[in-house]
């Protein structure tokens, strides 16, 4: 019997990096799962993986969340499949860079309106389903919340402590229900939502072999795999005491301010 066998999990942004890799470890658990992301033919292609690996159903869910519409099509179709939902991932994210003078109102609604809104209205319309379950909530954050990087990331830094400060807020609010809500905050993590800050595939890999020995266990970059495991660690019936928490995934990057 895997861990989440019988239980409903729903992960946003699930079709590559951290959400596909996420997906996976759920898959291998038995859960049965909804997957969200904006590109039909990489969600195919994780959901496939995810039945190989032993989930027990798993629902594709094509959504925007720059839109009230696209989050509501998620629950709403998450609900029509399943009737019951156990876990909420809030992974879904979006990076710009930017600095004091390059930041622009676009930049930030756009940074804002899936950082931290949708997870926030995509939160309040799963908590119903979360209550009957004594479900819980993790949501992605980021080191970044917590500490300035060499990139020209501003506004996704601010997003990223709103997103721990949502966390802390929603976990006392919820408690006497008994959800419990977390958040995951991973360092440097070499996945394709910053490739486009990182204007060339030269940048892309200097960077990431600069930011290796910043993390002091190990002195190398975090993986897919181990921020998955936090996630999955969050989620499960061995964190029934644990709410309100931001678990570093960094090998102590942040206390070493680096």
């Amino acid at each position: 019997m895997g861990e989440f066998e019988g239980k409903v999990v729903l992960i946003t942004g699930a079709s590559s990096g951290l959400g596909a890799e996420t997906a996976r470890l759920f898959a291998k658990e038995k859960a049965s799962l909804s997957l969200t992301g904006r590109n039909e033919e990489n969600l195919a292609k994780v959901a496939e993986e995810c039945k190989a690996l032993g989930a027990e159903e798993v629902l594709q869910i094509i959504a925007h969340f720059d839109s009230r519409q696209g989050i509501e099509k998620t629950i709403n179709e998450t609900i029509k499949k399943y009737n019951k939902l156990n876990v909420l991932v809030n992974n879904a994210g979006i990076v710009y860079s930017t600095t004091i003078n390059t930041a622009t109102p676009e930049i930030f609604d756009d940074t804002f309106n899936i950082n931290v809104k949708a997870p926030l209205f995509l939160t309040q319309l799963a908590i119903p389903f979360l209550e009957k379950t004594k479900g819980n909530v993790v949501n992605i954050s980021s080191s970044s919340s917590q500490m300035s990087t060499k990139l020209e990331l501003m506004v996704y830094c601010m997003s990223k402590a709103a997103v721990d400060q949502f966390t802390k807020s929603l976990a006392i609010e919820m408690a006497k229900k008994e959800v419990r809500v977390n958040a995951v905050n991973p360092a440097s993590v070499p996945t394709k939502i910053f490739r486009k800050v990182l204007k060339t595939e030269d940048d892309y890999k200097k960077y990431y072999e600069t930011t290796g020995p910043m993390h002091l266990l190990h002195e190398r970059n975090v993986t897919a795999r181990e921020v998955a495991d936090a996630v999955l660690f969050l989620a499960s019936d061995r964190a029934t005491m644990i709410t309100g928490t931001r678990l570093n995934v960094d090998g102590g990057r942040v206390i070493a301010g680096q």
